[in-house]
């Protein structure tokens, strides 16, 4: 279905907004769907752990028909930041079940002694979350002391850019990410803008917590909720703004962490 013009205003409004704002903190923002381009940004990361199976084309099948992502670089070039999103056709089955079946794409590496008798679980939500539906992972921005995009409000702002993207290209029916606990404790849904918050727990071959991974999840009218507000502006700008940011290679109709991927 054609967008409305009052619908494209709005976006195109809260877009350019999001970018000057991420401008003005000294983020260059690049938006693409070539995936072997964002493994390669990520292999010149040693400090942060490998990418994680859902966005690596070396071991699933994501392009531009189910996927985009997101990275930010400073005045210097250096990567910043990166996010990603997969659209799930979950038609018939529930995100229980997703989950089961891929577990060794969300499973953090090291983190159980057997992952093919690893399991999640705890949170109701995976039972009723179906249909078309988007995972947003992969999620970090570096941190540069009190001065940096991170405390000036660039998490909030830099994931309203995805979800933005998500409703306009996709229009799913729900949208999760799974964030650790000690981050859903300070309230990390909220700064991604999700509503929703549950327990969730990795569990091992002999039912012991492997890791504790929050799910947080919207529906359709929490994301319509949310998109109909204007998003939030940086509590600090940046004083040498950087005048550029670019969108590569991806066509709009085709796990969360501010510390380390997730």
């Amino acid at each position: 279905m054609a967008m409305s013009p009052g619908r494209l205003v709005e976006l195109t409004r809260h877009l350019s907004g999001i970018l000057r704002n991420l401008e003005e903190a000294g983020l260059t923002v690049e938006i693409g769907d070539d995936f072997a381009r964002y493994r390669a940004y990520r292999n010149r990361q040693p400090d942060r752990g490998a990418i994680y199976p859902m966005f690596d084309v070396a071991s699933s099948y994501v392009d531009h028909t189910n996927g985009f992502w997101i990275c930010g670089f400073d005045s210097q070039g250096e990567l910043v930041h990166t996010q990603a999103a997969r659209l799930l056709d979950l038609t018939g089955i529930s995100l229980a079940t997703h989950l089961n079946l891929h577990r060794h794409k969300y499973i953090t590496p090291d983190t159980t002694p057997d992952p093919d008798m690893t399991f999640y679980s705890d949170p109701q939500a995976l039972q009723t979350i179906t249909g078309k539906v988007c995972y947003q992972g992969d999620f970090w921005l570096r941190a540069s002391g009190l001065g940096g995009p991170r405390s000036q409000g660039a998490t909030s702002l830099l994931s309203r850019l995805l979800l933005e993207l998500v409703a306009e290209s996709w229009n799913p029916s729900f949208v999760f990410a799974l964030v650790a606990k000690r981050l859903a404790a300070k309230g990390a849904h909220l700064r991604y803008g999700y509503p929703h918050c549950e327990p969730g727990r990795w569990l091992g071959p002999d039912q012991q917590v492997t890791e504790e991974d929050y799910l947080i999840w919207m529906g359709s009218d929490d994301m319509s909720n949310l998109l109909a507000r204007a998003p939030e502006q940086l509590q600090r700008a940046g004083r040498d703004p950087v005048a550029r940011s670019s969108v590569a290679d991806i066509d709009p109709k085709a796990h969360l962490d501010t510390t380390a991927t997730t």
